[in-house]
C-alpha cells in the first residue's frame, strides 16, 4: 500500500511469529517508555490468542495493534516518526476488517482521550464516561459493523 509515497505494509501474525518481536518493541517504546505504562499492565495473556498487526514503512517497523476474538482492538501504537502520516489510519482500517471477518456486531476499543478524534474519523463513537487506565484517561468507543 502506498500512502504519501511510503511503502506501507501491514502484516497479520500471532505471538509465535518472529516479527511479533517488532510489535513488542513498538509497544515498549510507545506505552512503557513514552507514556510510562507499568510493565505489568502492558503484557498480558491476551497476547497469546490475539491477532497481531505490524505496520512497516520502507521495511522498518512503524506501528502495531492487536485484535481479540471478541472484536476488541487494542495495543494500537505508532512510533513517533510515523504519527500523522496515515500509518495509524491504515492500521485501524485493517483491524476493523479483521473484526468484520470475525463477524462481531461491533468493533470496540479503549481510546486514550487525546485520540478520540482519530477514532471518530473512522466512525467510532464514544460509549462510556472517561476513566483512568494505567494512569491515562480513556473512553470506550465502538463501531457498529452490522
Amino acid at each position: 500500500m502506498k500512502a504519501n509515497h511510503m511503502d506501507l505494509h501491514i502484516q497479520q501474525l500471532t505471538h509465535l511469529h518472529a516479527a511479533y518481536a517488532e510489535c513488542r518493541m513498538i509497544r515498549q517504546r510507545v506505552f512503557i517508555d513514552e507514556q510510562e505504562v507499568p510493565v505489568e499492565l502492558e503484557w498480558d495473556e491476551a497476547d497469546k490468542t490475539a491477532i497481531h498487526l505490524l505496520a512497516t514503512v520502507d521495511s522498518q517497523p512503524a506501528a502495531c495493534a492487536r485484535v481479540l476474538s471478541d472484536g476488541h482492538i487494542g495495543r494500537m501504537a505508532v512510533l513517533a516518526p510515523w504519527r500523522g502520516k496515515g500509518v495509524g489510519e491504515a492500521l485501524l482500517q485493517q483491524a476493523v476488517q479483521i473484526c468484520r471477518q470475525l463477524q462481531v456486531s461491533h468493533a470496540r476499543l479503549s481510546a486514550q482521550t487525546h485520540a478520540i478524534a482519530f477514532y471518530a474519523r473512522a466512525g467510532f463513537v464514544v460509549s462510556s464516561a472517561p476513566y483512568l487506565d494505567a494512569n491515562i484517561m480513556h473512553v470506550d468507543m465502538q463501531l457498529e459493523l452490522v
